[in-house]
C-alpha cells in the first residue's frame, strides 16, 4: 500500500504518468498500424479506427501511423522528463537545473576505481575535487595534527581532533559544493568567543558532542552533505606535532614549526604509540590507487605518515602510491627543496620503495605570482629528473598549475594526470577507453 502514496493529490505525479502513459500507447497504436497487427484488441481497434479517420485524409496508413507513433513518443519522452523533475525537484533541491549530473555522479561514478588520499590542509581539498569528477569512491585520510585558528582553539577547549581540514574535506566532496563551501567557511567576525570560527568547525565540534565520537560526527555531517565519498581522520588520539631541527633543538606545535625559521631534520608526533583507525586500513586494502598530498611536506602529509601501522598498510597494498609534489617551495618547511629533495625526505621517515610516482608541475608561472611569492621567500619546485630516476620513482610531469587566487593545482588538471597515469599502469586498454568517456562526460559538463 506505500506504493499508492505516489499517487496521492498534489505530488504532481499522476498527471505526469498518465501523460507518459498516454504517449506509450499512441506510439504502440501507431507502431500497430505501420505493421498492420492488432495488439491490444478492442481499445487499439478504436484508437485505430479513430487515427484513420483524423489522419487518413493526410496520406496512407503508413503515414498516419509514423505520425503517430512520432507524437506518442513525444508524450512519452515529456511526461517521464516531467515526472523525473518533480521527483528531483523534492528529492535534490539546488541540483534541479541538471539533475542528470548528480545522476551521472551517483550512478556511473560509483564503478569508478577506489582512490584513497592522504594529506591536509587546501591541497587535499583541491585533489577531491578533481577525483569526483572521475568517481565516488574516494576516501581522504586526513592529518589531526593541526593547532592553529579555529582549529586550535577548538581542539584545545574541547580536546577533539583539529576540524579544520576535515571540514575542507567534506566540502570538497558535497555535491552543493558551492552553496556549502560559502556556508561552511563562514566566519563569524563579532561575537565574544566566536570571532575567528568557522561555522562548519563549530557544526563538526556540535555534531561530535551529540554522537559521542568524532568519525561517527564526520560520517553523519557527511550524510547531511551528500557526500560521495568518506573523510576519515588519520588518527583519532589527540596528538601534537613535533619537529628536530638542524642544529640539534626541538620545536613542538603544527603552526610553531613553520615560524622557527630553521631547517628541519624530521618531525615525529606526540604519542608515538597513536594508531589510524580500522575504516582507513580497510580503505588502504582495497585500493587502486593510493595519493599521497599536495600540501606541505612536513605539517601536512608526513605527519599522515607517522600514524604507527599506515605506512606498513600501504606497504602491504596492491595499489600503487603516487606522491603530488607542491608546484611551490614553503618557507619555513622546504626552502630551496627539489622534487627529488620532497622525496627524499619522504623517504628518510618512512623508508625507501614506498613512492612509485611522482606528480610535478611543468610549465610557466605567471611573473606576478612570482613576484608574489618571492617577496615571502617562496620559489617553483625544480624538477631533477636523474635524482628522482635514482629514487627508483617514475616521473610524471604535466601543467597543473591554477593562479585564480593563489598558486595551487589545478583540480581538473591534476585529477585527469593522474588518472591518465593509473589506467595506463593498469591497462592500455578497455581501462584508458573507460577514462576517456568519463574525460569526455566531464567535458560536456555533465
Amino acid at each position: 500500500m506505500e506504493g499508492l502514496k505516489w499517487l496521492y493529490p498534489g505530488l504532481k505525479i499522476k498527471r505526469w504518468l498518465l501523460l507518459a502513459a498516454l504517449g506509450l500507447f499512441l506510439l504502440v497504436s501507431g507502431l500497430t498500424l505501420i505493421m498492420g497487427v492488432t495488439l491490444l484488441a478492442s481499445a487499439e481497434q478504436g484508437v485505430t479506427w479513430f487515427i484513420l479517420h483524423t489522419l487518413g485524409r493526410l496520406g496512407s496508413p503508413l503515414f498516419s501511423g509514423i505520425l503517430t507513433s512520432c507524437l506518442g513518443l513525444l508524450l512519452m519522452l515529456y511526461g517521464v522528463q516531467r515526472l523525473a523533475g518533480s521527483v528531483f525537484n523534492v528529492l535534490l533541491p539546488g541540483n534541479v537545473d541538471n539533475p542528470w549530473k548528480v545522476f551521472y555522479r551517483r550512478r556511473y561514478l560509483s564503478r569508478g576505481p577506489h582512490i584513497v588520499a592522504i594529506g591536509g590542509g587546501t591541497g587535499l581539498a583541491v585533489l577531491l575535487r578533481g577525483l569526483k569528477n572521475y568517481t565516488c569512491n574516494l576516501t581522504a585520510i586526513v592529518t589531526v595534527a593541526d593547532d592553529g585558528g579555529s582549529s586550535g582553539i577548538l581542539r584545545q577547549e574541547l580536546k577533539i581532533p583539529p576540524p579544520g581540514d576535515i571540514r575542507n574535506c567534506l566540502v570538497a566532496l558535497a555535491d552543493t559544493e558551492s552553496l556549502m563551501e560559502d556556508l561552511f567557511n563562514y566566519r563569524f567576525q563579532q561575537g565574544e568567543g566566536l570571532a575567528g570560527h568557522s561555522l562548519g568547525n563549530l557544526l563538526l565540534a556540535a555534531m561530535t558532542d551529540m554522537a559521542g565520537d568524532f568519525e561517527r560526527a564526520i560520517q553523519e555531517l557527511a550524510r547531511v552533505l551528500a557526500v560521495g565519498g568518506q573523510v576519515i581522520p588519520s588518527t583519532t588520539s589527540y596528538v601534537v606535532l613535533g619537529a628536530e631541527m638542524a642544529d640539534g633543538t626541538t620545536v613542538l606545535g603544527e603552526s610553531n614549526i613553520p615560524r622557527a625559521g630553521k631547517r628541519i631534520k624530521r618531525v615525529f608526533l606526540e604519542p608515538p604509540s597513536c594508531r589510524p583507525p580500522a575504516a582507513a586500513l580497510e580503505a588502504i586494502a582495497r585500493a587502486d590507487a593510493i595519493i599521497i598530498g599536495p600540501g606541505s611536506l612536513y605539517t601536512s602529509v608526513l605527519p599522515n605518515l607517522l600514524v604507527r601501522g599506515l605506512v606498513e598498510a600501504l606497504r602491504r597494498a596492491r595499489a600503487p602510491v603516487f606522491y603530488v609534489c607542491n608546484i611551490m617551495t614553503q618557507p619555513g618547511e622546504t626552502d630551496g627543496y627539489t622534487v627529488a629533495d620532497h622525496l627524499q625526505a619522504i623517504i628518510d621517515h618512512c623508508g625507501p620503495g614506498l613512492i612509485d610516482v611522482v606528480i610535478a608541475h611543468r610549465g610557466p608561472i605567471s611573473r606576478r605570482s612570482l613576484r608574489r611569492y618571492g617577496e615571502q621567500g617562496a620559489r617553483p619546485v625544480l624538477i631533477n629528473g636523474p635524482a628522482v630516476a635514482r629514487l627508483g620513482v617514475e616521473l610524471r610531469t604535466g601543467w597543473l598549475v591554477d593562479e585564480t587566487h593563489l598558486v595551487r593545482h589545478h583540480p581538473q588538471r591534476l585529477a585527469a594526470l593522474i588518472m591518465d597515469a593509473l589506467y595506463s599502469r593498469h591497462s592500455p586498454g578497455r581501462q584508458r577507453f573507460s577514462f576517456l568517456i568519463r574525460e569526455k562526460f566531464r567535458n560536456l559538463g555533465v
